[in-house]
């Protein structure tokens, strides 16, 4: 393994998170774009996010990136 376990694990979050800021915006519709206000709400705030859905891609997608990035550090140096 071309990284110790604590480096893999920042290395893995700092994707993750990056991942998740990228995917956070796919198919959200804000109560203001469906007509369909909550008393008390900021009319911005979306209808239905989906989080789970969109942490399984990002989980998924930082996986594929770790991998790359970690193949690429082990035959590359």
């Amino acid at each position: 393994m071309p990284f110790s376990t604590p480096m893999a694990a920042a290395i893995y979050l700092t994707i993750w998170f990056t991942v998740l800021f990228a995917v956070l915006p796919f198919g959200v519709h804000s109560q203001h774009e469906r007509g369909d206000f909550v008393a008390g709400t900021d009319p911005g705030a979306p209808v239905a996010p989906r989080l789970l859905p969109k942490m399984i891609w990002t989980t998924l997608i930082s996986a594929v990136i770790f991998g790359g990035l970690a193949a690429f550090a082990h035959y590359a140096g």
